[in-house]
């Protein structure tokens, strides 16, 4: 009998700065290493969505956000998990990026989106940023 993937569930956040998206790449090592995500992580339990993101942006950048509507939702299971990700639109109050809990970060446009490597349940999210229908 084949065992059921554990479920996470993920809130990750569209910071928009002068009509660009913060984006940042995974550490070597972790999970999907190398590849670039919208900041954010794993719900703890009993936590909202809005918490989790202001506490996973502020523990992996160093940024207080203001976290708005959610933009986009998706799923997406592979071997190991089924993953349940919420995306919002956030602004920020306060502070720079820096590099706490990430490899790097970068401030995109729509037109430069497409050119970096994403998760696959971040995919269609990047799709509609690239084609202007969800915008930065």
């Amino acid at each position: 009998m084949r065992e059921i993937a554990p479920e996470v569930e993920v809130a990750a956040g569209l910071i928009i700065k002068d009509d660009e998206v913060l984006i940042t790449q995974r550490r070597n090592g972790a999970h999907l290493g190398g590849l670039w995500e919208f900041p954010g992580g794993k719900r703890q339990p009993g936590e909202s969505f809005e918490a989790c993101l202001t506490r996973e942006v502020m523990e992996e950048l160093g940024l207080t956000i203001a976290v708005h509507e959610q933009v986009a939702s998706a799923e997406h299971v592979d071997t190991e998990r089924r993953v349940h990700l919420r995306f919002y639109r956030c602004t920020i109050l306060n502070g720079e990026p820096r590099l706490l809990g990430c490899a790097a970060y970068r401030w995109v446009t729509a037109a430069q989106i497409g050119a970096y490597a994403f998760p696959p349940a971040d995919e269609p999210l990047v799709r509609q940023i690239a084609s202007g229908e969800i915008g930065p």
